[in-house]
């Protein structure tokens, strides 16, 4: 078995809502390693988003540890998580969360510009990024002029600008028909095959975690099963 790329203990989540504490996580001991394809499951309400939203520092568990890769992220500062959330992390929701303004192009090669380079010295490998996911045909043209699959697409584009080691995918095909899903999830495993990259997706679709080679089933903010099935 590969290093382990994440590792949470016993991470807890509560929220306040309505002045009563509504604890979703209950103490969720878990291991990523890298290279490894997973699918996070299990009824609504169970826990998965929230879980994925702390191993991925864009929301910090009430209590217990979360280390990714080799960084325990819980004791770090604001600047030093954005910094290794930019660096190791990339993220697709199920609202692709696109600029309208910005081009295809300009979207995928955003991440770049955030960190100061150029756009000339960017625009290259967005427009591989772009090709590699079938949109080289649609780089110029804006998010409104997409449809929903292509949308999401760009979105998958710009998670992988910065090369993260660690994909994270909430629901990332809840809003697309089956054939254009299909489509989508089929990028995951190329993407997994051809780099090397971690992956993780909470789904509702078990015909995706069917194919998944690992799925976590949460319950209760607990994890009920940890299956690897190869």
């Amino acid at each position: 078995m590969s290093q382990a790329l994440v590792v949470a203990h016993n991470v807890k989540k509560s929220f306040l809502h309505m002045g009563r504490k509504l604890d979703v996580l209950r103490g969720v001991d878990l291991e990523i390693h890298d290279g490894e394809v997973i699918a996070i499951v299990g009824p609504s309400g169970a826990g998965k988003s929230t879980l994925l939203h702390c191993i991925g520092t864009l929301d910090a568990p009430t209590e217990g540890t979360i280390t990714v890769a080799g960084e325990e992220v819980t004791r770090l500062s604001g600047s030093r998580l954005a910094e290794l959330r930019n660096r190791t992390i990339g993220f697709v929701f199920q609202f692709h969360h696109l600029l309208p303004e910005f081009t295809a192009l300009e979207n995928v090669l955003m991440p770049g510009l955030v960190q100061g380079k150029s756009r000339r010295e960017l625009e290259p490998r967005a427009n591989a990024l772009l090709e590699e996911v079938g949109l080289q045909h649609r780089v110029q043209h804006r998010p409104g002029e997409l449809s929903g699959g292509e949308q999401q697409r760009v979105a998958l584009a710009r998670a992988l600008f910065l090369e993260p080691r660690l994909l994270l995918a909430d629901e990332p095909t809840g809003n697309l028909d089956s054939a254009t899903s299909a489509q989508i999830h089929e990028l995951f495993f190329a993407i997994n095959k051809q780099r090397g990259t971690t992956i993780v997706v909470v789904t509702h679709n078990p015909a995706l975690a069917e194919r998944m080679n690992r799925i976590v089933t949460l319950q209760d903010g607990r994890v009920e099963k940890d299956e690897r099935r190869s």
